[in-house]
């Protein structure tokens, strides 16, 4: 008889419960049974050790095999048991010894037939948990870039015949930085997939807007025909806005190694490494499903909104995505969070992105051009615009109606008439500036203030209320949308460097929340 207990862990949303891996050897017919709430893949996980301690040189006990992944309640999934359950099963046997301390050691990995160890997606959540608990971490040599940046010790096995070789015992674990440095990488995050901001010509004031929205965390509404640029516009966003810090780039990648853990994360937007500078860039398509994008399933997945936790959150098309889809994004574009609750599972996570959305201003998408005109019935365009609702527009900051670019800005001689307004380096240094100064005073983005806060940060002068509460009566803004105003405001005025707003921030704020005028 024989008894060994290794340690591992689950995943559940955002959380990484410790799972404690007992294994017990005993006498009688031989049986080999994994209990403790396994999934079909932890299950099959009998065959892979059979075939991989066989393969490695090692003896499979004769007898019955009790391996138990507590807590029982707990369900487990995945192939990152394999390498805990056969640990265990060669201590328990002894035909190795404990060179580590089993009380705080963490073992992942999912085993070849040959022995070797596969990556297994989703460890650097397990491994942020580990460090909390101040464990060391035993991952595949695939995993072991990805979660040295948890900065738990790590020791990286290539499979289970590193346990006999000379040198490569257990308790030579590799010591991974207390902190992720904000030094070389972030300040190496000065570009993005997007392009350059330079690259758009003419749209001097949708420039202006996505400079507001990159500086305040404002979301943004681009209505206007095709080919006027807005997907353009949005797609630099993300390189105005700075690079992320070391806390949050480990909260966007724990996110991403949730999502790719159950399938999901990679899909619409540039392909990113686990850790990045680079803010997340989402642009699902309009028939993405409520599900996709808010999160749920049956895993209760992270959704869209979250895997642009940080970044920018791209829906173009607005009008065509469900409506059942669109009314879902009024939760999260309040509280920065999205709990997604199912019969069985409940998970929370974060979801503070900018969103940007286009839209035609109708079915065609020439109304308002004098050739080719507009065929679009007003009962067609009104059907078309009531797919996107009023309280969900409430919730937009920023809404612009964009026109279409004069040949004379597209096809000029750029040297000779360079564009008005910053490229994206240079915008991205205003932006940066301005949002030190919201970090200074309150302690986040102009957008994030709460009701009572805003006030108290805007700091209106007397010209400024009179304006405001003149443009309410006459336009009927409700209180969420004068409270959005003066945010907005608030990033004008840090933008240009001054300490209060005053009547040509509200203005301009007011002149970017106009409605379609071409009616």
């Amino acid at each position: 008889m024989g008894f060994a207990q290794v340690l591992s862990r689950a995943q559940a949303g955002l959380a990484a419960p410790l799972v404690t891996v007992e294994v017990h050897l005993g006498s009688g017919l031989p049986t080999f049974s994994i209990v403790g709430l396994p999934a079909a893949a932890v299950k099959e996980s009998r065959e892979r050790v059979r075939a991989a301690l066989a393969t490695c040189g090692f003896e499979l006990p004769a007898g019955r095999i009790t391996v138990n992944l507590a807590p029982a309640d707990l369900p487990k999934e995945g192939g990152r048991y394999d390498l805990p359950i056969a640990i265990g099963i060669l201590l328990a046997s002894g035909q190795i010894e404990t060179t580590f301390d089993p009380a705080g050691t963490e073992f992942y990995g999912e085993l070849g037939l040959t022995g070797e160890l596969k990556p297994v997606p989703g460890l650097l959540l397990a491994a942020l948990h580990a460090r909390q608990a101040g464990h060391a971490v035993v991952v595949p040599q695939a995993n072991a870039r990805d979660v040295l940046a948890a900065g738990a010790p790590v020791r990286a096995l290539a499979g289970l015949a590193d346990l006999t070789e000379e040198g490569m015992g257990l308790q030579h674990c590799v010591a991974a930085p207390a902190d992720l440095p904000d030094g070389d990488v972030a300040a190496g995050a000065t570009a993005h997939a997007g392009g350059d901001l330079a690259d758009v010509r003419g749209q001097h004031q949708a420039k202006r807007a996505l400079l507001l929205t990159a500086a305040g965390g404002h979301s943004l509404l681009l209505r206007g025909p095709p080919g006027s640029g807005k997907t353009m516009l949005a797609q630099r966003l993300p390189g105005l806005l700075p690079p992320l810090n070391g806390a949050q780039m480990l909260e966007v990648a724990a996110i991403l190694a949730v999502a790719q853990s159950v399938g999901a994360g990679t899909g619409p937007g540039p392909q990113r490494s686990p850790v990045s500078a680079l803010p997340p860039f989402r642009a699902p398509h309009h028939t993405a499903s409520a599900h996709a994008i808010v999160g749920g399933g049956v895993a209760v997945q992270p959704g869209e909104v979250s895997l642009a936790h940080h970044g920018v959150l791209f829906l173009d098309e607005l009008p065509e995505f469900d409506r059942r889809v669109l009314e879902s994004l009024r939760e999260p574009l309040e509280s920065g969070r999205i709990s997604v609750v199912r019969a069985n599972q409940r998970a929370e996570y974060p979801a503070a992105f900018l969103l940007v959305a286009a839209m035609n201003p109708c079915p065609c998408g020439r109304h308002g051009l004098v050739r080719p005109p507009c065929r679009c019935q007003p009962a067609q365009r009104e059907r078309y615009r009531q797919r996107v609702s009023g309280p969900l527009l409430d919730r937009i900051d920023i809404q612009l109606q964009i026109g279409p670019v004069p040949p004379e800005a597209l096809v000029g001689d750029k040297e000779a008439a360079p564009e008005a307004g910053p490229d994206s380096a240079r915008a991205r240094e205003l932006v940066q500036a301005a949002r030190q100064r919201q970090n200074d005073r309150q302690g986040c983005l102009n957008a994030r203030l709460a009701a009572g806060q805003t006030l108290a940060a805007c700091r209106p002068d007397a010209a400024s209320v009179r304006l405001l509460a003149l443009a309410a009566d006459r336009r009927g803004l409700s209180a969420r949308a004068q409270h959005r105003v003066l945010r907005v405001a608030r990033s004008i005025a840090d933008l240009d460097g001054r300490e209060g707003v005053i009547e040509t921030d509200v203005g301009e704020a007011l002149a970017l929340r106009l409605e379609d005028s071409t009616d």
